[in-house]
């Protein structure tokens, strides 16, 4: 199927010229590093306007693979919990980029929750904001969208070993690239205090002390599935390390302390 574009025009530009160029002014290396690979990272999802500096520092720090997992939010309660695409393409005012089938199908074989549906993908833009960025950084790339509507532990942990599994039995790289935004519409004092918590078990690589946290100080973080599933296939593949590449709110760009989201862009290895 050809997933057509949701959010284009709203949460990036939508003629080609200006997004290939807010793409690369974004993600503009930084001296002080050499790109390193990787095993995943979290970047957020919102309005590029927003956020956009936040994920293009990580994407200037790492080496992008030709083979991408994308494990997003379902913000919308349409479609199933946990889905994945299989096979077309998505479009993007840059083109098309093609899902990588034999990837998806072997993450089907690994994990049985994982469903087959459009529907949870058609309107939702956490996934979709990522393409851009792979489209201009990685040519050539291919990729596997999965949506998790779920908050459920036990099913967020079936699903990092299931990816785990996949990523293990891959002949090539495979970058996990999953995406969350932090504590929403609080003010900004509250929510770094909020993230911080959050972070701090990010950066623990604890994917039970990140759930029982954002539930227990009430942290609004969307991508809580996504990060705990990644957490687990991390943990899974033996990664050692994480890095906070770079912190924001909203109100660093609007201005507006009162009601912000955070953002966070990290790098585990």
């Amino acid at each position: 199927m050809l997933r057509l574009p949701a959010v284009a025009g709203r949460f990036y530009p939508s003629d080609p010229k200006e997004l290939t160029s807010v793409v690369r002014e974004y993600s503009r290396a930084d001296a002080r590093y050499s790109p390193m690979s990787v095993k995943a990272c979290l970047l957020p999802h919102a309005g590029y306007l927003y956020s956009g500096h936040v994920a293009g520092a990580v994407f200037a720090r790492i080496t992008l693979p030709r083979k991408i997992i994308v494990l997003g939010v379902r913000h919308y309660p349409r479609g199933e919990p946990v889905a994945i695409l299989s096979s077309g393409s998505w479009r993007t005012p840059l083109g098309d980029a093609p899902i990588d089938e034999g990837l998806a199908a072997e993450l089907r074989q690994q994990s049985a929750l994982l469903c087959e549906d459009s529907l949870a993908h058609s309107t939702e833009h956490s996934l979709e904001v990522q393409v851009p960025f792979l489209q201009v950084l990685a040519p050539g790339f291919s990729f596997v969208p999965v949506a998790l509507g779920t908050v459920q532990f036990e099913s967020l942990v079936s699903v990092g070993e299931g990816i785990a599994r996949a990523l293990g039995s891959a002949k090539d790289s495979v970058l996990l690239l999953t995406t969350s935004d932090l504590n929403h519409y609080e003010d900004d004092a509250t929510t770094r205090i909020k993230d911080g918590k959050a972070i701090d078990r990010l950066l623990g690589l604890d994917a039970r002390g990140l759930y029982d946290t954002c539930r227990k100080e009430e942290i609004s973080m969307c991508g809580l599935g996504p990060a705990v599933a990644m957490l687990t296939a991390l943990n899974a593949m033996g990664a050692k390390k994480a890095e906070l590449v770079k912190y924001a709110t909203s109100g660093d760009v609007s201005g507006d302390r009162s009601q912000v989201v955070g953002y966070a862009g990290m790098i585990f290895s």
